[in-house]
Order: structure tokens, then C-alpha cells, then sequence
């Protein structure tokens, strides 16, 4: 009898607290203001149990499969609280996509593997970290909002810019933890310290160097622009 109504009681926990894609969009929302909106997702699994891993847009060729918004589209992210919990009740698998910029945390991405290695070199010189995303393929470092015109100074002095160096900045989005996309699950591989306060953002000046290095001295040079 005691393990029934234990069990009755987790259930109610479980139901209260609600998915936890919503939890965490509505922490990036209400707690740190950082504006979002549910990304387009996956197909669904198939008639015979297979995961569907194609995109749910319209394009069958889709390169960001599931990680990326479609309806609505990017001007829509907000961080009004009644938004965000209509948005995931409705679809509460949804992937959260943070736009980026403004305001926003922006975010430098590059392949997982060089990712590691930047991660290492950065720790080793003492510079602080924010967040860092990961998904499979891509390790993305969140940083303070930057401009257009301050991420041109800082790239013109470079010899060389992989392509596979990737910046999201104002106009621009990132998906964010727990969300699945086609390439896999999204986790923190530095995760937001706990509590109400926004996460601490570094500059990307303090760490655009280590980027550029980790990018160009992985396998294949850096130049594939993997997703």
C-alpha cells in the first residue's frame, strides 16, 4: 500500500512540475529573459517503430534537421512567460531555440571536435567560460551580445577564418538543451551555474583566437562546414 501512494505521489510531482522542455524554456524566458520560441522538430517515428530523423519542414534536404524555427519564424521568440507555456503545451517535445543577439547571449559554434580542443587551450590560458552547447557534431560557446560591425573588426585581422567557424549574432539562432534535433540530443557540455540569475556571458574577443586555432588545427583543417 505505501509503495502504491509513493508511487501516486511522484506521479502527481511529475505532472506538476510538467515536461521538461517547458521547464527549461520558461527558465530561459522568465528567470533569464533570454528570448525563445519552439523550433520546427522531427518528423514522427514511423508506422513500424523507426525514429523518424528527417526534419518536419517541407524541405526533404534540410541541413539543420529539427534545429531550426519554421512556424513561427525567428521575430516571434519572446520571453513573455504566457507565450512560452501556451507554445510547449501545445507542442511539448518542441526543440527551444534561443535567438541570438540584442539583448540575447550571442554564440560562436564549431565541430565537436575542435570544440574540445579550443575548450582545453581556453582553460589552460584561465579565461572564464559561459554555457557551452553540444550536440554530436557541434560544441557552441555562448557569449556577451556582440555587433555586426565588432565581429567584422575582429575577423578582418585574421589570416584565415574557417568556414566551419560559425557565429550567431543579432538575427541569428541557437537550439538549446534538452531538445533533440536530426543530429541528436542537445546537453550542456558547461552548463548554467543554478539559480535565478542570467548565466555570466564572456566577450568573444577573449576567446575568438582559441576558436580560430582549435578550428584550423582539427581534422580536416577546419574547412568542413559540419552541422
Amino acid at each position: 500500500m505505501r509503495e502504491i501512494l509513493g508511487r501516486r505521489r511522484r506521479l502527481r510531482f511529475r505532472r506538476k512540475r510538467g515536461p521538461v522542455q517547458l521547464e527549461a524554456a520558461l527558465t530561459c524566458a522568465a528567470e533569464w529573459q533570454w528570448p525563445v520560441l519552439p523550433g520546427v522538430g522531427l518528423k514522427a517515428a514511423g508506422i513500424r517503430g523507426d525514429r523518424g530523423r528527417g526534419c518536419a519542414c517541407p524541405d526533404s534536404e534540410c541541413v539543420v534537421p529539427g534545429a531550426h524555427p519554421f512556424d513561427p519564424a525567428i521575430l516571434a521568440a519572446t520571453t513573455d512567460e504566457r507565450m512560452v507555456r501556451w507554445w510547449w503545451t501545445n507542442r511539448p517535445t518542441a526543440p527551444i531555440v534561443l535567438a541570438t543577439g540584442g539583448l540575447a547571449p550571442c554564440a560562436v559554434s564549431l565541430p565537436a571536435v575542435a570544440g574540445a580542443l579550443a575548450l582545453s587551450a581556453l582553460d589552460r590560458m584561465g579565461i572564464r567560460l559561459g554555457p557551452v552547447v553540444a550536440t554530436p557534431t557541434r560544441w557552441s560557446l555562448l557569449v556577451a551580445p556582440y555587433t555586426l560591425e565588432q565581429l567584422g573588426e575582429l575577423l578582418f585581422v585574421k589570416d584565415c577564418v574557417p568556414s566551419s567557424l560559425r557565429f550567431h549574432g543579432e538575427g541569428g539562432y541557437l537550439v538549446l538543451p534538452p531538445s533533440e534535433t536530426g543530429t541528436g540530443q542537445v546537453r550542456w557540455e558547461r552548463a548554467p551555474l543554478p539559480g535565478s540569475a542570467a548565466p555570466w556571458l564572456p566577450d568573444v574577443e577573449a576567446m575568438v583566437d582559441a576558436l580560430v586555432e582549435a578550428s584550423t588545427s582539427a581534422p580536416d583543417g577546419g574547412s568542413r562546414l559540419a552541422y
